[in-house]
Parts: C-alpha cells; structure tokens; sequence
C-alpha cells in the first residue's frame, strides 16, 4: 500500500503544477486520500467483508466528496484532481496512468448483478471536469475524453471523443512515443469541432462552384446550350459584416 502511495504522489507532482512538494500532496489532494482509502476497502471488499468495505467508501466520500465503490479496480499511478463529484461504479476499471478530473462518472446503465456495468479505462486516459462515461465498455489506450461529454460508446485507442452524446474527433497515434499530457481531456491543438465541420463544408460548397463552371463551360463549347442557358451561379462566397455594421 505504501508503495502505491509513493507512486501516486509522485504522479501528482508530475501532472499538476501547483503541488510543491510531497507534504503538500499527501496532506492537501483529496484525490491522494481517496485511493489510500479505496485500496483499504477494495481489500475488505476480496475478501467478502462487503458491510466494512462500504463503510470506508462511505467515509472517504464524506472526507473527500469523492465516491468510489470498493468494488471498482484501480492501476498504478491513478491522479484524480480536485476530485468533488466524482462517482465510480462497482464494476468499472481504471488503468496504470490515468488521470480524473472533477465531477467525472464512471456509471452503469444496466440494473443488472453479475454483468459489467461500468466502463474500462485502459492505460494513460484523461477524463476531463464534468465528464459522463456510461456503459460497459472500454476506453482505449491514451483516449481522451473532453469536459463535460456524454461517452456511451467504446472510444478507440488514443482518440478524443466530445459532445454529448460523444463523438471521437481523430485518432492519435499510439506508437512507442509517450503522448504529452493533456490537461481536462484537450490538447493545445486539437481544432474546435464545430468550426472543423463548417470549413469542410465551405471546402464542399466551392468544389462543387468549381465543377459547375467546368460542365457550363464544356456545354457552351460542345454548343449544347446558349450563353444565357448555360450561365453558372454565382460563386459561393463568405460575406462578413462590415465593423460600421456591427
């Protein structure tokens, strides 16, 4: 157990700024203290001690508002930061190197015993604040989930899934290379989904401008058609306001 406490401060002083020390982090990170006391009601939890390993759930959700069923598993190096309003289920799983923001769910959305009903973190995924991972199924490899989505689906290997419900944006590459850390799910490049989906729109809309020009054209040539009778649209432009207008 000591030892999983040596690696878990050593990762909050790797991932977060603001810790200054080892003191710091085993007295003043809440996350620090609900996996200390998580590991000791897991162990109640193995050995059918059902009634005890809830009490000390129970505690450490009093003392740290963050709720973990002794049932969950845990890996190496788990950081939940900050913490309040976290809640993992009975049957989830949360690989070596994960990392946890405030107020993420690791939920069930089956009512049945005996079956997996939490989600499967696999090694190095980043769930960012607020965010909803709902289901039995597994989050792969160095996934990232953003603030505040809804994940009902399996996310592949390290890919960024937003929204609600969740869409993946793109695969990252999973080669040998460690990834850069990526703070509530989102990376310093990652393009605004939104804004990926217009541009390919605005792409579509001139392409298309394009090959009506090069068909009116072919007809004028071929005499199919008059100048009147073939004349192309417009071409598709942006207007933007003027800065008078605004």
């Amino acid at each position: 157990m000591f030892a999983h406490l040596r690696e878990d401060i050593s990762s909050v002083l790797q991932r977060d700024p603001a810790a200054r020390s080892k003191l710091e982090v085993l007295l003043c990170y809440p996350g620090v203290h609900a996996l200390l006391l998580h590991r000791l009601a897991h162990r109640f939890w193995l050995r059918r001690c059902y009634l005890v390993a809830r009490f000390i759930s129970h505690l450490a959700r009093m003392l740290t508002g963050i709720e973990i069923h002794p049932g969950a598993r845990f890996g190496r190096r788990v950081f939940i930061d900050h913490g309040v309003g976290v809640v993992v289920g009975e049957t989830a799983e949360i690989g070596d190197d994960c990392t946890i923001y405030q107020g993420v769910t690791l939920g069930g959305t089956s009512l049945y015993r005996g079956v997996k009903r939490h989600p499967t973190l696999e090694a190095g995924v980043v769930v960012g604040a607020g965010a909803k991972v709902l289901g039995g199924f597994t989050v792969g490899a160095g996934a990232r989930i953003g603030s505040n989505a809804v994940v009902i689906k399996p996310v592949p290997a390290g890919a960024t899934a937003v929204g609600n419900p969740a869409h993946v944006l793109e695969p990252r590459g999973t080669g040998e290379d460690k990834p850069d850390f990526s703070a509530y799910g989102v990376t310093r490049n990652m393009a605004d989904p939104v804004s990926k989906a217009l541009h390919a729109l605005l792409d579509h809309a001139h392409e298309q401008d394009r090959l009506i020009a090069q068909l009116t054209a072919r007809l004028r040539a071929a005499g199919l058609c008059g100048e009147d009778e073939c004349r192309a649209g417009k071409p598709f432009e942006i207007q933007l306001p003027d800065e008078d207008d605004e």
